[in-house]
Order: structure tokens, then C-alpha cells, then sequence
């Protein structure tokens, strides 16, 4: 599908491996790392049919890396099921606990692993200076579930569209399309095959109709609103907020779509703050760029995560798993929930002004507008 891309240090970019996963056999180990859920569940998928070779679950054992204990990991590598066929395929998901806690034990793994078995490590982060990835570089294969850069993600969404829907997507068609749809590659894949089914076999998705079946009205709605709130215009993204409630949105729809840009703003921050403790200066927007920001956003992202500070941008991931647990609780119904989001909003956008206020009376400002780099904490 996707240009195929040269393998380094051992690391395959995951849409390399699901473009060409042929060329690519499974060998005893394997990692998986990286943030993009979406790639990672494509990956996983890839490698489940690729080792069991059809549906046979009685070869697969699932541990979850919090609870997983070495010893019955190993000992599912080797246990050959009395009904399933071939090879075992034990998966460690969110592993990153059970890596650094069997560490040294899974480099002596690495080496002489189990005879027809495959472990899969799903890590979040995976140092390529490590031991452990440089074994599994050498002998296994390592996979990186990366948000793809803008134009990797355009010519993936042209390749998919042929190859898994046999149509034509046209390139205005995609940039149509990273402009309607926030650049999550599992909302980006459905819609690609929305439009597909309204194309035909054989024809063309042109800009008319992804402008016309895409979103909307209430997508651009949705994205002016975090725009709003990120920038400190507490009451147009109130006023958003109200017309696509009005529309007969739910509250609890509109969260994750925020949440979908404001993580971006925390990752961005946890990676300046990580910079920071390490006595380095990391530039914003190569913050946020890593922090999965696609390229044509960068301008108005930079604006905004400095509109917002840096006290702020640390309390993010607070703040939207406060609001997602309220309105899956006891703020439930819509009308509370309602107001969970004019919280968030105001928490985002007002306390930018007053801190901006602050600044122009004379206190030291939380971002240095002069500069690239977001300074160290006081």
C-alpha cells in the first residue's frame, strides 16, 4: 500500500509492515511501540493471522503487563494446545511494566527463545538503546505504531482506498479530507470507506464529494470550538458548543473529539518537561510535531499551547479524565454532562485570559512568546 520504507536499526514502520506483511516473517519475538491505537489493533491483527493462520484461539494467550508473571508467560510459549494447530502466539499487552520488570530475563529470551512460539510485547515507548531492542532489532522484529506525517498519511489513505476498496482517491480529495476529519487514522479509514460505498467500484473520490458527505457543518463546528477554547475565546467555544448541542449533538460524543486535540497538547508537554529535567531545550512545535500534530497545524498549534501555558497544558490529562469519568457517571445524563464540557472549556479558555492579564500587570509570563522553547518551570 504505502511506499515501502527501508528498514532501520531493526525498527519497520507499521504501515510498511501492513502494506507488505509477506516480507516480513514473524519470528520468536516481537514489539510492538508507539501511541497510534488504531495501527497498533492493525498490526495485531496482521500478526494473528499471520501465526495462527485463521481462527484458531485455542494458540492464542493474552496477558495484560500489570499482572503478567514471567514464569506463565513462558510457560505459554511452550505449551502446545491439545486443539489448535502450529504455533503459539502469546500476547503482553501494555507491557511496558512487565518489560522493565523481566527485563534482563527477556534478553536471555531473545537468545534462545521458545520453539514454535511467538511472544508480542505491546509497549507505549521502546528505547532503541536498550538491550533488549537491540536484540530484539537483531534477532525479532520491532514495529512502530507512529501517527504517519501528513504527506505518508495522505499516500496511505490513496494506497488503502485502491487496494481495500478498489477506488481512486484523488490527492485535493485528501487534503480535503485531513481538513474535515481530525488525523486519526481509524476515523480517517471509515470514512474513507463511506465514501468508497457513494463512489462505486472503479470511480473517483473527488473533493465535491468528500466536502459534501464529510462531516459537515457540525465536524468544522466541533473543531472551531476546541480552536476557540485552545485560544482563550472562552465565549465563542461556548457559543459552538451550544449550536452543535442544538443540532442534536451529545455531550458525550464532543468529548473524545476534544480530547483528541487537547492529548496532543499534553504529550507535548510531557516531552518539554522530560527536556527539561534532562537540561535540555526542546523546541515547541518539534514538541508538538512528536507529539502527533500533524504538519498544516503546526502554526495554530503552536499559538494555542502557548495561549494556553504551561501550568495548564500539565493539568490537561487531569482535566479530561475528571470530565470523562463525571460524565460516565454522575454527571450522566445530558444535561449534566453538558456542563462537564462548559468546564473544560472555560477551565481552558478563561484561565488563559487571566493569566494573560497577569502577564500584562507585570508577573512573569508562563510562556515566553519570544521564543521557541517553552522555559523551565518556577
Amino acid at each position: 500500500m504505502a511506499k515501502p520504507m527501508a528498514k532501520k536499526s531493526g525498527v519497520v514502520n507499521a504501515l510498511e509492515y501492513l502494506s507488505q506483511t509477506d516480507k516480513h516473517p514473524i519470528p520468536a519475538v516481537c514489539a510492538i511501540f508507539g501511541d497510534d491505537a488504531f495501527l497498533k489493533s492493525e498490526v495485531l491483527a496482521a500478526i494473528r493471522r499471520h501465526v495462527l493462520e485463521g481462527d484458531d484461539s485455542f494458540s492464542l494467550t493474552t496477558f495484560t503487563g500489570k499482572e503478567a508473571q514471567l514464569r506463565e508467560v513462558l510457560d505459554a510459549l511452550a505449551t502446545v494446545s491439545l486443539f489448535g494447530g502450529g504455533r503459539r502466539l502469546v500476547i503482553v499487552e501494555e507491557a511496558d511494566p512487565f518489560v522493565t520488570e523481566y527485563r534482563s530475563q527477556l534478553e536471555d529470551y531473545v537468545a534462545k527463545p521458545a520453539k514454535g512460539g511467538v511472544l508480542v510485547l505491546d509497549v507505549k515507548t521502546w528505547p532503541g538503546n536498550t538491550r533488549l531492542a537491540k536484540a530484539v532489532a537483531a534477532d525479532g522484529l520491532a514495529i512502530e505504531c507512529k501517527t504517519p506525517a501528513e504527506r505518508q498519511l495522505k499516500s496511505w489513505l490513496v494506497e488503502r482506498a485502491k487496494a481495500e476498496h478498489q477506488v481512486r482517491l484523488d490527492a485535493a480529495a485528501a487534503d480535503a479530507l485531513l481538513e474535515l476529519v481530525p488525523p486519526e487514522l481509524g476515523i480517517l479509514v471509515q470514512e474513507v470507506a463511506k465514501l468508497a460505498l457513494m463512489a462505486g467500484d472503479g470511480q473517483v473520490i473527488d473533493v465535491k464529494l468528500v466536502r459534501e458527505n464529510v462531516g459537515g457543518w457540525r465536524a468544522r463546528t466541533t473543531w472551531d470550538m476546541i480552536d476557540a477554547a485552545a485560544d482563550g475565546r472562552a465565549a465563542a467555544a461556548l457559543a459552538q458548543l451550544d449550536r452543535l448541542i442544538a443540532a442534536g449533538e451529545k455531550p458525550h460524543g464532543l468529548l473524545p473529539q476534544m480530547a483528541s486535540s487537547l492529548r496532543r497538547f499534553a504529550t507535548a508537554m510531557e516531552l518539554i518537561e522530560a527536556a527539561d529535567a534532562r537540561r535540555q531545550r526542546l523546541p515547541l512545535r518539534n514538541a508538538l510535531s512528536q507529539a502527533g500534530v500533524l504538519p498544516f497545524k503546526l502554526n495554530d498549534a503552536e499559538r494555542q499551547l502557548r495561549q494556553i501555558g504551561r501550568a495548564r497544558a500539565k493539568q490537561l490529562t487531569r482535566w479530561l479524565l475528571a470530565a470523562d469519568l463525571a460524565i460516565k457517571s454522575h454527571n450522566s445524563a445530558d444535561d449534566a454532562a453538558r456542563i462537564e464540557l462548559e468546564r473544560l472549556i472555560v477551565r481552558l479558555a478563561a484561565e488563559s485570559h487571566q493569566e494573560g492579564a497577569r502577564q500584562g500587570a507585570g508577573r512573569r509570563p508562563t510562556l515566553d512568546a519570544s521564543s521557541s522553547v517553552l522555559p523551565a518551570s518556577s
